[in-house]
């Protein structure tokens, strides 16, 4: 689950979230052949996140799994492909399962895989790491933690599903011995008429939170795929319910001298109104330019510019692309390329 990086130049790409049109463009800006090969040498790697939301996932996996096969790029999996891996029917997945179950007008229209495509996919994903490295850069989808790392590192080799099931079971049980789990199902059964309503007055509630947060913290492929979320300071309305763990800008406790690229939090080149989206958390890059480098040290750098939301800028009538781009982030030489055909120079790497 933790794999080398090839010694060349590398173009880094966000999260595709079944954009197939959009990466189609970015790879030809990009200047590479169908099979990924790229006549400077160069080599593509996905942050995570193929798949999901977007009109045609099918098509995404068409591009990007011939260009891995044939060794001219690399995939970690993100949340997205852990769901699949797990079974887990979330929002915006629902392209890969069965013809006969009712589709999420959310996202319409969308291709849907062919049932004898769904294991090939399953099998392909199974083969994929979570973290990507060499001496000059490190790459995960959401966050780098080196207690999670030293977990992974020592964990039984068995598929990655089983194993997540694994440590979520382990900390289930460490809850219930600490008691928070009763706590938490205490609140939960208090509050169960308002946890869904926002004009509700909810109090902090710590069991929940807490148990939300050790959840998160406790089983590694949670946090190096979706983050680090910690007990938050105040209740806040985001996704439809209440919320009592909030998301941690990791990056701001990250000390080491090699650099670390990201997708996963979905930023965003032009201001948003988070609100209007359902979002009632804390924009994570609020103090930070769009194309910078952020952290305690200046040297990490998130590659997600909120493609995914597409599907909201075509329900709204909008241009899709208007405010989301898909983007590569080149190294070693910091250039940022988007599938609009710019290339922007990226800044603040090392705090400068």
């Amino acid at each position: 689950m933790i794999n080398v990086l090839p010694d060349s130049p590398l173009d880094i790409i966000g999260d595709v979230h079944g954009e197939s049109t959009a990466l189609e463009r970015l790879l030809f800006n990009l200047g590479y052949q169908p099979d990924g090969y790229h006549p400077q040498g160069r080599k593509l790697v996905f942050v995570g996140d193929l798949f999901d939301r977007g009109p045609n996932s099918p098509a995404v996996l068409k591009i990007v799994r011939p260009i891995i096969e044939a060794g001219n790029g690399q995939l970690v999996l993100g949340n997205h492909e852990l769901n699949l891996l797990r079974g887990e029917r979330k929002d915006g997945n629902d392209w890969f399962w069965d013809e006969a179950l009712p589709r999420d007008g959310k996202y319409e229209p969308y291709e849907r895989l062919l049932p004898p495509q769904r294991n090939e996919l399953i099998s392909f994903l199974e083969q994929m790491p979570l973290i990507l490295q060499r001496d000059d850069i490190r790459i995960v989808h959401a966050a780098w933690h080196d207690p999670s790392l030293d977990k992974l590192k020592q964990a039984p080799s068995i598929p990655v599903a089983e194993l997540f099931t694994q440590w979520d079971t382990q900390v289930e049980q460490s809850l219930e011995e600490a008691g928070l789990l009763q706590q938490s199902q205490k609140e939960l059964q208090q509050w169960l008429h308002a946890l869904e309503d926002h004009s509700q007055q909810v109090p902090l509630l710590k069991g929940i939170g807490l148990c939300d947060e050790r959840k998160q913290m406790d089983n590694p492929l949670r946090v190096l795929s979706s983050g680090f979320e910690r007990l938050a300071t105040a209740p806040f309305f985001s996704s439809g319910k209440w919320r009592f763990a909030s998301r941690v800008k990791w990056w701001d406790e990250y000390q080491s001298d090699i650099p670390v690229v990201v997708g996963h939090y979905w930023r965003q080149f032009q201001p948003v109104d988070r609100k209007a989206l359902g979002k009632g958390d804390s924009y994570l890059f609020s103090d930070v330019e769009p194309t910078h480098w952020h952290g305690a040290r200046g040297n990490v750098f998130c590659v997600d510019f909120s493609v995914g939301g597409r599907f909201q800028e075509r329900s709204a009538g909008k241009s899709p692309g208007a405010s989301t781009k898909l983007a590569a982030l080149q190294w070693p030489e910091r250039t940022l390329v988007l599938d609009t055909g710019e290339r922007v120079a990226t800044g603040g790497y090392g705090g400068a």
